[in-house]
């Protein structure tokens, strides 16, 4: 199921039985329909780690994404082979990750790892040895500061504009209604902090006061100290920049102190299916911005809910969509560049290509910009009597937003 190279543990997804790869020793150098072997893909991802949850979520998409792929006859007619790395969540090892995949494993393609503060330094070597970077998870501003041309982040917005729709939505409340403090709480992580401060920039502009900014380190277990801070100042709102773990130990520890704001917003813990058990019964109308849902109609969404199911015995995440994404955009560019090779030309025609095209994909169709920005937005989930719903934008929503929230 996995070699050792270098102490670091290679999980192909031929060796984990999900479909069947052709064997090669050299990647193909000749015209598509002579290119011989798999198409090889190199990934880094945090599989244990802070990021460890969500890593094991954008795998898994990976994963069904090949198995999609490989059914019909894998790209340009070449099984897709997937390399997978465990960076454990270390910028510093996920670097020698993509660099060792590069010049070692003479991968054909990469796909990104999870987290702005993975992509960045993941970017920096791709874009060195002139690879396509197309990732599922790196959406805070630094990563599009960077001065990259080959990146493409393959979700619907950045993380600074993930809460747009809910700032909307309180900025245009009546006077009476409208939120007039808010604590914000963070992990110390570009992608976190960005849809936290996202959002706060948006709610100080409208005149919603900040009572509390609290940032801590990613090894952070009790969340007491941060959660007697806001109890304090009694917030109408709270909001949260978080993974799953710091999700779940805030709303545990706020709940135990009785804070009951009119609203409490958390990033990526509440669209993890395993958030309610985990806040034991605290998640009802906690709101999150989603990326994907299970029940929308965009291509191959339904497709990647049966798969997903099927392989792994479980309902499919934001996580597990949003690699898959990635999958689909490097799967249209590569059937219209029409090769798959780690060659600069061919590493050109794929990233001249999602410069200009619009692709469909299961979040819906995706559009970037010249810095590799996605053009949409993100949706807004709530749980509602227990289930996950859709309550903002008006178009997409599947049920009408609470607010106030009940109490804790």
């Amino acid at each position: 199921m996995a070699r050792v190279l270098n102490g670091l543990a290679i999980i192909s997804i031929c060796a984990l039985g999900l479909t069947a790869c052709a064997k090669t020793d050299e990647p193909g150098v000749a015209s598509p329909g002579q290119q011989q072997g798999p198409v090889k893909i190199g990934i880094s991802l945090p599989l244990t780690g802070d990021f460890s949850e969500p890593g094991k979520g954008i795998q898994e998409g990976y994963q069904v994404w090949a198995d999609r792929v490989n059914a019909k006859g894998g790209l340009l007619g070449r099984k897709v082979e997937l390399i997978f790395r465990d960076d454990a969540s270390d910028p510093n090892r996920v670097s020698s990750d993509y660099e060792s995949l590069i010049t070692q494993d003479k991968v054909n393609l990469v796909f990104g790892p999870f987290s702005s503060r993975l992509v960045i330094p993941a970017a920096k070597v791709a874009e060195s040895y002139n690879m396509l970077f197309v990732e599922p998870a790196g959406a805070a501003k630094e990563v599009f500061e960077q001065g990259f041309k080959r990146l493409f982040y393959a979700a619907p917005a950045i993380a600074s504009d993930h809460y747009n729709y809910l700032a909307d939505y309180l900025i245009k409340l009546p006077a009476d209604k409208r939120p007039k403090t808010a604590a914000y709480a963070s992990l110390d992580d570009p992608f976190a902090q960005g849809t936290a401060y996202g959002l706060r920039d948006k709610l100080v502009a409208a005149g919603i006061k900040t009572v509390v900014d609290e940032v801590y380190p990613p090894e952070t277990t009790d969340f007491s100290p941060i959660a007697a801070k806001i109890a304090a100042a009694e917030p109408d709102l709270i909001v949260g920049g978080t993974q799953f773990e710091d999700s779940v130990g805030l709303v545990r520890a706020l709940q135990e102190l009785k804070v009951q704001p009119k609203l409490a917003a958390f990033s990526t813990g509440p669209t993890l299916s395993e958030f309610p058990d985990a806040v034991k019964g605290a998640a009802e109308h906690i709101i999150s911005p989603v990326g994907w849902s299970a029940t929308s109609s965009f291509t191959g969404n339904a497709e990647l809910v049966k798969r997903y199911k099927e392989m792994f015995g479980g309902d499919a995440n934001e996580d597990a969509a949003n690699g898959f994404t990635v999958g689909q955009v490097v799967e249209a560019a590569v059937t219209a560049a029409k090769c798959a090779d780690a060659a600069k030309a061919c590493q050109d025609k794929l990233t001249e290509h999602l410069r200009q095209a619009t692709f469909d994909t299961v979040v819906g169709p995706l559009s970037f910009d010249d810095q590799g920005r996605p053009e949409q937005a993100h949706m807004i989930q709530q749980y509602v009597d227990g289930k996950v719903e859709i309550v903002l934008p008006e178009q997409a929503k599947t049920a009408g937003i609470v607010y106030p929230k009940k109490p804790w």
